[in-house]
């Protein structure tokens, strides 16, 4: 059986996580900050007035800082699949690969060739080409976001692919079907409209100092005019989307659902629970209570989860332990159906080896009947099959309720602004302020549902995270682990220190 070091699995996890979650502070903010400049642009060409023009030069500076400093990051997570997760990338790789090659062609193409034109060009080309150039930069960074996601999509549901006992790797079978995978889609929309959330919310937070310091008023009250209403926009397409997103990983990844909802026993009419606090001595197959307090909605989880609420939701025991009255298959068996998938595909590579055609037809016969559940066999216990319920259950919690806070605040800001009162109203200015750090932790804690929730598995249900790595010394992760810490920590204090001496200097007005 493979010997598997779990510290080394644990480092590799820590230093992706890391990475992930660093890159994961700019590329959202990237997303929604080229439209938006894109949006103001549009407000300058249509009206001519020269203020627009210096609003627009201001909010891209801080795009482009912020830019810069995200590629840096993503080109490092990128390379950590090939030195830390070798195994992940030679079995997956023709799958894995293909759409970030694309990610990486419409980067360097488009948004490359479009977002000089963008910076340099104010006077060396005409109006409607450079805003025709900044739309090229908002729609090339959103297109470059799609084929991340489509591949993060693949390892969250994994389709269009079929497995080759002979190299022992996944290959793409139907490029379409990888591509509009339902998980991808409804992944890509919801990153999108979150990231243009969290954008407002960034606009918004930069005009409510300028306000409360006085300083460059009417750049701000329009600023924060324009990002609430894509702000409220974009918070009623993040909760359409969010609700799609719900639906596919009840359908696809019932374990995450049951995680991020706390539920371990599976219910018909199941309610949401809106809050609540888990029980840290909980444990599957008990009968413990899993909350020690909560506050539920009725029928809304079966609801969400199957668009009925007469249907059943399962939970985690109904999942781990099997439940035979809804033909739920428990973790056990799938354990040792795996095991023969993996001894039937030695057999097989054996018998290749020996030139024994009757022996490898036989092996690869076995396989093919357990083939589906060839993952399984690299888990020790049903118990492994349960991501750690707490983080995700948390972190999903609270992005729902920041999520629910946002449109209320947009709206309050839109109606103040157009009335003309922002000024007047301290309070809500210094709210609107903190805000964009609420949305910086709702995009992080959107993110950590969406990886912790889908644990132990790196391609779900196919390839665990512990199978995944690379063969390395532990060491030699944990110096790279804090190497990478202190270059990205040293970068976004960079990014911190530039954004703030932009800001300080404020639109360069008149220019």
């Amino acid at each position: 059986m493979l010997e598997i070091d779990l510290s080394m699995v644990n480092w590799a996890r820590a230093q992706f996580a890391l990475t992930a979650m660093y890159h994961w502070i700019f590329v959202p903010l990237t997303l929604g900050l080229s439209f938006l400049c894109a949006f103001f642009e549009s407000i300058y060409v249509r009206t001519g007035n020269k203020e627009w023009r210096d609003i627009t030069k201001f909010w891209m500076t801080l795009f482009g800082i912020n830019f810069a400093i995200g590629v840096a990051t993503g080109i490092i997570l990128e390379f950590e699949f090939g030195t830390n997760w070798s195994n992940y990338s030679w079995m997956v790789g023709d799958i894995f690969g293909a759409p970030l090659a694309i990610e990486g062609l419409f980067a360097f193409f488009l948004e490359a060739t479009f977002f000089a034109v963008m910076f340099f060009g104010w006077n060396r080309v005409s109006k409607r080409f450079h805003l025709f150039s900044t739309w090229m930069v908002a729609l090339g960074s959103n297109l470059s976001a799609i084929w991340i996601l489509v591949a993060n999509g693949w390892m969250q549901n994994p389709v269009g692919m079929v497995f080759n006992p002979g190299t022992a790797r996944f290959e793409m079978q139907s490029f379409f079907e990888v591509v509009f995978n339902p998980v991808a889609v409804s992944k890509f929309v919801h990153t999108s409209s979150s990231g243009f959330l969290f954008a407002s919310l960034f606009v918004l937070a930069i005009s409510c100092w300028y306000l409360i310091k006085k300083r460059h008023i009417q750049m701000a009250k329009k600023s924060i005019v324009v990002a609430s209403v894509f702000g409220l926009f974009s918070s009623s397409y993040v909760a359409l989307t969010g609700d799609t997103s719900a639906y596919e990983v009840a359908q696809k990844q019932p374990m995450k659902l049951a995680a991020i909802e706390g539920l371990y026993t599976g219910e018909t009419k199941a309610p949401i629970v809106a809050a609540g606090i888990l029980n840290p001595d909980k444990k599957p197959g008990d009968n413990q209570d899993p909350f020690l307090v909560k506050v539920e909605i009725p029928y809304l989880l079966s609801l969400l989860a199957n668009h009925s609420i007469d249907s059943f939701v399962p939970g985690i025991d109904d999942l781990v332990y099997g439940n035979e009255k809804e033909g739920i298959e428990g973790v056990a068996p799938k354990i040792i159906k795996g095991k023969k998938a993996i001894n039937a595909l030695a057999f097989f590579k054996q018998a290749r080896q020996e030139n024994n055609n009757q022996k490898a037809k036989l092996a690869l016969a076995k396989f093919k009947e357990n083939q589906k559940y060839l993952g399984y066999g690299y888990l020790d216990k049903p118990e492994e099959a349960i991501p750690p319920v707490a983080i995700p259950y948390y972190a999903f919690h609270i992005m729902v309720a920041l999520g629910t806070f946002f449109p209320f605040l947009f709206a309050v800001f839109l109606f103040y602004a157009l009335k003309d009162s922002l000024a007047q109203k301290r309070w809500l200015l210094f709210i609107g302020l903190i805000s964009g750090f609420l949305g910086f932790i709702a995009s992080q804690a959107g993110w950590v549902v969406a990886e912790v929730g889908r644990q132990p598995w790196a391609i779900y249900g196919l390839l665990p995270v512990k199978v995944a790595t690379t063969n390395l010394a532990v060491e030699n992760v944990q110096i790279t682990f804090f190497m990478f810490l202190g270059l990205f920590t040293l970068l976004l204090i960079a990014e911190i220190k530039i954004m703030l001496k932009q800001i300080s200097i404020g639109p360069e007005e008149g220019s």
